[in-house]
């Protein structure tokens, strides 16, 4: 028997797209999708699932792609997962899904992700919108407060339950990290405005421009009528390293950069208001996704040279290794095992150089990395007109400062039990509020498990 190649998506070449914010995978074809959907086995107890944080019927979507039933396909996927073309982008199958998939253990696993995208992009193309359906309204109205990917999942399980849910989301457009965090390139803003339209057709009302805990608070909902919440509000406040230097003009933090470049547009200035600074040599501080993110954008905005300085190697680098990839063929350098010390200025409060000093790993450390442990005299300069720091997040107090009773760990982030339901009983949680910084899935996952605790709530309290 001969084995089938696992299927590669066409992507833009990197000498074109590093001047342009289009989509680089380009998706695969109808014939693409279909010999890659033939490698599936149709195992009798599919590992594939398990993998999946929403627990989405993987061989029962790819069945019906088989059978070149697309409709079928995208319909049976909306019943497990009501936002496929955004996790058919950014969800890291490799190690969910895609790892548990049983040809990967002598040979390539199945292009799940990418199959995903594939049923997803053809509902758009064909303007053939599936949409679950709902139970009889019951009138009971819930409040999602965030309407990333946690809140989205949660705002549509509830509403096929029958619930009046409306979402309250901070910014003028709805996607949360989908639309501030991540890059054109990687996710269309368009992909998640379609998204969110499915919402709409299940019911679900969505309030911008509203900000939870300034504008209105939870008391205030509740005497609005609301008869629970989730909150799902992500981690927002980015973590500034203690250095000296970050007063210079030319520092950043990625969620400041990312957001002007994503959500208002910059990369368009003067088309769109809000301008955005760019220096000739840009170096981007941290190794996940948002690092590499802050780098290829600041590539497309015209900088001449971007290098991303990481304090661990190359194989304890959190970044998906595909973005990875897609960061050395754009040309963006990277600078391992090296920590920042100081930003120096060139006397006129404008950054002109960056200290570093190499590092080493050691034994590892509560994350299960080896520690970086600084090698002395080994101090050195990079020269750079802007730094992007770009080293995680913490949890925003905006909304869980005005409700002291919510209980918080140690770290501003709010405690559930594995339901997500805090210690105040009509409020739940999830995502990165919950977590820290986490996957897309993974919040959407928490969004579910959520409403599931939510709906069991209600119906015990609510609908007597």
């Amino acid at each position: 028997m001969v084995k089938k190649p696992r299927q590669v998506m066409p992507q833009q070449d990197p000498k074109v797209r590093i001047f342009n914010f289009n989509e680089v995978p380009q998706g695969f074809t109808v014939e693409m999708a279909q010999q890659e959907a033939d490698r599936c086995v149709q195992c009798a107890e599919p590992t594939c699932i398990n993998g999946c944080p929403v627990n989405v019927d993987i061989p029962g979507f790819i069945k019906f792609i088989k059978e070149s039933d697309y409709r079928k396909s995208i319909e049976y996927i909306k019943q497990f997962n009501i936002l496929p073309a955004i996790c058919g982008r950014v969800c890291p199958q490799e190690t969910q899904c895609e790892k548990e998939c049983i040809l990967g253990r002598k040979g390539e696993p199945l292009a799940i992700g990418s199959l995903e995208r594939f049923v997803a992009d053809w509902e758009r193309q064909n303007q053939m919108k599936a949409c679950p359906e709902c139970k009889p309204p019951n009138d009971i109205k819930v409040a999602i407060i965030g309407s990333g990917p946690a809140g989205l999942t949660c705002a549509a399980d509830l509403a096929k339950e029958g619930y009046n849910v409306t979402i309250y989301e901070a910014f003028h457009k709805g996607g949360g990290v989908l639309v501030y965090g991540i890059p054109e390139f990687r996710l269309p803003k368009e992909i998640v405005k379609d998204e969110i339209e499915t919402l709409e057709m299940l019911g679900v009302k969505i309030e911008y421009n509203k900000i939870i805990g300034k504008i209105l608070t939870i008391n205030d909902l509740r005497e609005m009528g609301y008869k629970a919440f989730f909150i799902g509000v992500g981690a927002g406040l980015p973590i500034i390293l203690n250095m000296p230097g970050l007063n210079l003009n030319g520092v950043l933090s990625a969620n400041e950069f990312l957001t002007r470049a994503n959500l208002m547009k910059a990369y368009l200035f003067p088309e769109y208001d809000t301008p955005i600074k760019i220096g000739r040599i840009i170096t981007v501080i941290g190794g996940g996704n948002v690092a590499l993110d802050s780098a290829r954008v600041a590539l497309r905005l015209g900088a001449e040279k971007v290098m991303v300085v990481y304090r661990r190697s190359e194989t304890e680098m959190p970044a998906r290794m595909e973005e990875y990839h897609h960061a050395l063929e754009e040309g963006i350098q990277f600078q391992f095992l090296t920590n920042p010390i100081e930003i120096i200025g060139d006397g006129d409060s404008n950054v002109k150089e960056l200290q570093v000093i190499k590092m080493e790993l050691g034994e590892p450390d509560d994350s299960g990395r080896r520690r970086p442990i600084p090698i002395k005299n080994s101090e050195f300069y990079i020269p750079t007109d802007t730094v992007i720091l770009a080293i995680g997040t913490n949890a925003n107090p905006v909304l869980t400062k005005t409700i002291p009773e919510l209980k918080l760990n140690k770290y501003g982030y709010i405690e559930t039990n594995e339901n997500g339901q805090t210690n105040i009983m009509d409020i739940f949680a999830g995502g990165d509020i919950v977590t820290g910084s986490a996957t897309v899935i993974s919040a959407m996952g928490a969004g579910r498990n959520a409403a599931i605790a939510i709906d069991k709530y209600l119906k015990e309290n609510a609908l007597k």
